[in-house]
């Protein structure tokens, strides 16, 4: 049985192992240790993670800038994929946004990720056409 719970201090190590099994080639400024204290400080009831038996086996990260909502680091362990947390973790972060009167969200892909396209699709998202843009800033 799965359940969807609020992050909390003691999901650190198994939410930094499941970002590590999801996301093996990510950068170093989205580690757990570095990501989540960040997150913790605006809308912390926005990061949400799966449990099984005691163990992380999914997270989601979502956040709402009164404007749009946003969806990131969605991951599910290799070992328990295809089973529907994904699609409950999407499910749970959309009905918090739309209880902040969030109405529409976006998220982001990764172009060599592009296969979990499918994913998204079976959970009503949509390919906009977009130029996506970034840029660093120094740590101060």
């Amino acid at each position: 049985m799965i359940s969807i719970v609020e992050y909390t201090d003691c999901h650190l190590d198994g939410v930094e192992a499941l970002w590590r099994d999801a996301f093996p080639n990510d950068t170093p400024w989205n580690a757990a240790y570095i990501s989540i204290p960040e997150k913790l400080r605006h809308q912390p009831k926005l990061l949400l993670v799966a449990i099984e038996a005691d163990q992380v086996v999914g997270s989601i990260m979502a956040g709402y800038d009164g404007h749009r909502g946003w969806i990131s680091r969605i991951a599910t362990l290799q070992s328990h994929r295809q089973k529907g947390i994904g699609e409950a973790l999407i499910h749970e972060a959309e009905r918090r946004l739309a209880g902040l009167g969030c109405i529409k969200i976006n998220l982001q892909i990764v172009a060599s990720n592009s296969t979990v396209l499918g994913f998204y699709r079976k959970c009503g998202y949509e390919v906009e056409e977009r130029i996506s843009m970034s840029k660093l800033l120094p740590k101060v």
